[in-house]
């Protein structure tokens, strides 16, 4: 197979990756663009970096020290997990929702607020036993 052909395939590879569930897109991460610098990122694609899966939270141009690990605002880790380990929001656009679950300290948490920013076991959450 020539590498032309060979490139055009990954492109169509890389489309049909775009509409897989998270499960699916999970089992297949290397089918997803590597995280680059100086590039336009509209909300909601995925792309890998460190071998793991992120989601765009926020549109944006990527620059260095951007890398999807280092920004949670911008970045998510794609999970399956029901119970997320809680990362504290840097603001309104990566806050929890009411339902969100999350675990903190070896407990699982509710929000039982929108817009939640603050710490499970503060205020806004709600112990799961």
């Amino acid at each position: 197979m020539k590498r032309s052909h060979a490139l055009k395939l990954r492109a169509r590879i890389e489309q049909a990756a775009v509409s897989l569930p998270d499960g699916d897109a999970l089992e297949a991460v290397e089918l997803f663009p590597a995280w680059a610098a100086d590039t336009v990122y509209a909300l909601d694609v995925r792309v890998r970096c460190g071998g793991k899966l992120y989601r765009c939270e926020q549109a944006h141009t990527s620059q260095e020290g951007w890398e999807p690990p280092n920004v949670p605002a911008l970045w998510t880790a794609v999970s399956l997990d029901e119970w997320p380990e809680w990362v504290q929001p840097t603001g309104a656009q990566d806050a929890y929702m009411a339902g969100d679950k999350v675990t903190h300290n070896e407990t699982h948490w509710i929000s039982t607020v929108d817009a939640n920013t603050w710490e499970p076991g503060v205020f806004g959450w709600e112990a799961v036993t």
